[in-house]
């Protein structure tokens, strides 16, 4: 057979352990191997080719997704395979819009100085918040109920006290839900933050989170590339 390889010589190609090359025909990231009369697996090229897609497919859409889009191709299933792709590059694009939408709505509270114009002592009582903040009181519970505030409770009286920082909270809310932001995008941008206490610090994390979204864009493109080259080596691109 022409083109033979070494077990070892394609698990240092990939700096792997020829245990791992095993597995991967075990569990069909690489194709099925015909075996010598003593029963050796025999590796051709076809597998070096197999390897290089998948580890290109793993540092582009992870291993979970390498696994099945490999099985897929390798069971002659291509639809599975391009389903999977499909969906990865779907939960990027959710996530980039996502992060867009955080990003969006917090400059929009910078812009409106929600954050730093609210004065409060400590400890106000739900009405006065819902007065500072243009709501009802029952709007105020709503927005505790789903998470977004987090008020203190009087030790004697179980009343809620809110702090300046929960009162600049319900300003944010108020604001965002103004500008009809979903509550999703607004628990995410008070997480941000009560995370990092400040909004600078929260845009330059948003910015940093985007970088890395072009950086795992750009692995989906070279593992969309890998693939297809593969594919052609197979014959399933005609």
């Amino acid at each position: 057979m022409r083109n033979r390889l070494r077990v070892i010589d394609l698990a240092r190609t990939a700096g792997i352990s020829v245990q791992q090359v095993r597995n991967y025909v075990e569990t069909g990231v690489l194709p099925s191997t015909e075996r010598t009369a003593s029963g050796y697996r025999i590796f051709t090229g076809a597998h070096a080719e197999a390897l290089a897609a998948a580890r290109e497919t793993a540092a582009g859409h992870g291993w979970p997704t390498a696994r099945v889009v490999m099985r897929a191709i390798h069971n002659g299933d291509l639809a599975t395979a391009l389903a999977a792709l499909d969906e990865s590059h779907a939960r990027l694009d959710r996530e980039r819009s996502d992060l867009a939408t955080v990003h969006e709505a917090l400059e929009t509270v910078l812009a409106s100085g929600a954050i730093s114009s609210a004065a409060a002592h400590r400890g106000m009582r739900i009405g006065q918040v819902a007065r500072a903040v243009g709501v009802r009181p029952p709007v105020l519970r709503l927005w505790e109920a789903r998470g977004l505030l987090r008020p203190d409770r009087e030790p004697s009286t179980g009343y809620r006290l809110y702090s300046r920082p929960e009162l600049h909270a319900a300003h944010v809310i108020a604001l965002l839900r103004r500008g009809h932001y979903p509550l999703a995008t607004i628990d995410a941008v008070l997480n941000e933050l009560r995370t990092t206490g400040s909004p600078g610090r929260v845009l330059s994390e948003l910015t940093n989170r985007g970088r890395d979204l072009h950086r795992r864009s750009l692995d989906r493109l070279g593992a969309s590339a890998a693939l297809y080259a593969y594919l052609q080596y197979l014959g399933h691109t005609g």
